[in-house]
């Protein structure tokens, strides 16, 4: 018996690397719904390593390149390394909702695999702030001497995560029986909390290896955990009304909206202290 829900978790732990990260797991995971839901307690890890891997190239490319180039790679490795799931995901949710039309027709739109104007203009402004976010990070290396590149990097991936298994607990699917999102119905709330909880334990201990002290660590995770909430209940609250649930698409859309957050509100911190 303990064997066996060491290998579950290990499944799911394999899975959710295999689903949002396009880094390479030598391990055979059966892609059901008893392994799915148990994956998102790991959405957070995938958070990290994407962060390690985003944050150690946006430090090294500010030494070898001017802030702009060097964003603009950042940004394309970041994308790259979930395979553009969660941009997909911010098209085709921007294509449906923004389409203003019945809700049985944003969802069908959502479902194309073609990329309307609103999709591509959407992405178009989404990149364009997150790479001249970047660009001030990048600029700023230490941020003030108060927390470091790497960090803000870590946080946004992990925290961006830990949100969507809030959201599929906490709405229920727009598409009762199709969809990617359908795969993660029965997600226990406890796996939720969870999720958030090991995103607070990463971003923890990467201030701390940072030498942020824990007053100033806690305040910081305080402030990520409002940025998350705030953002994607708004998001999830909005789209749920506007399609009756919410989908596969909406998880990715809602992951590139806290991300976004949370380097717009470190760059806003950074300014005004």
């Amino acid at each position: 018996m303990v064997f066996h829900k060491i290998k579950l978790h290990v499944q799911a732990c394999a899975a959710a690397f295999q689903f949002l990260t396009r880094i390479p797991i030598p391990m055979s995971v059966p892609f059901e719904r008893h392994v799915l839901t148990r994956s998102v307690i790991y959405f957070p890890l995938a958070g990290l390593v994407i962060g390690l891997v985003v944050g150690m190239s946006a430090w090294l490319l500010g030494f070898v390149l001017p802030p702009w180039p060097a964003s603009a790679i950042v940004l394309a490795i970041w994308t790259g390394l979930s395979g553009g799931l969660h941009m997909d995901g911010w098209m085709d949710t921007a294509d449906g909702v923004l389409s203003h039309r019945s809700r049985e027709r944003m969802l069908e739109i959502m479902k194309d695999s073609r990329v309307g104007a609103m999709g591509v203009l959407s992405a178009v402004f989404l990149l364009l702030i997150k790479v001249s976010l970047l660009v001030e990070l990048i600029e700023g290396q230490n941020l003030g001497n108060q927390i470091s590149l790497l960090t803000v990097i870590i946080m946004a991936a992990c925290w961006s995560r830990a949100w969507m298994t809030v959201a599929i607990t906490g709405w229920s699917p727009a598409r009762k029986n199709e969809g990617v999102g359908v795969l993660f119905n029965g997600i226990k709330r406890r796996w939720s909390a969870i999720s958030l909880s090991l995103a607070a334990i990463i971003s923890f201990t990467t201030l701390i290896i940072n030498d942020i002290n824990y007053i100033n660590s806690l305040f910081i995770i305080t402030a990520a955990f409002l940025i998350t909430m705030i953002c994607g209940y708004g998001l999830a609250s909005w789209l749920n009304r506007k399609l009756g649930g919410l989908t596969g698409d909406t998880y990715g859309a809602m992951n590139e909206a806290i991300e976004l957050a949370i380097l717009l509100g470190t760059v806003i911190w950074t300014y005004t202290s």
